[in-house]
């Protein structure tokens, strides 16, 4: 039977539908929270289920556990957060969303442009060398140059 303001592990990971592996390890890095019993063993707030569907829910659009762990963070552990706290949160997230999205329709739309490029010399790519950016930089690759810290 399952406890409606405590869950085990176990309890959990078969509510959320997320590995107890990854639950643990969500733990560790702070994006949930449990307390222990007297015999050591995990119980998690029923609170904890909506913190792991939003780190579902982010992570399915892109969002990194860094990015998810910060914006987490300004958010209560031990209770559920309020309507004004998610807003806060979506807000901030629609702003970043926003911006992968019209990353996503930059790359859709110059694609094309990138068969047979090789990018070689950067001059032409729509994508990585938006207006010949790089060419202040000097000749040849720019961008691998900098990545193999070649000269």
């Amino acid at each position: 039977m399952i406890n409606n303001n405590n869950f085990t592990v176990g309890q959990l990971s078969e509510r959320s539908g997320v590995a107890t592996s990854a639950l643990r390890f969500y733990e560790t890095k702070g994006l949930i929270h449990s307390r222990r019993t007297n015999g050591n063993q995990r119980r998690y707030n029923a609170s904890m289920l909506r913190r792991i569907a939003l780190i579902q829910v982010a992570q399915s659009v892109g969002f990194t556990l860094e990015e998810i762990t910060f914006e987490l963070a300004s958010l209560p552990m031990d209770k559920t957060p309020t309507k004004r706290d998610w807003e806060r949160v979506a807000r901030k997230w629609q702003k970043d969303l926003d911006s992968k999205m019209r990353q996503i329709q930059s790359l859709r739309d110059n694609l094309t442009g990138c068969i047979g490029c090789g990018c070689l010399s950067m001059k032409k790519c729509h994508l990585l060398n938006p207006d010949d950016i790089l060419h202040e930089n000097g000749d040849g690759a720019q961008r691998l140059i900098d990545e193999e810290g070649c000269e």
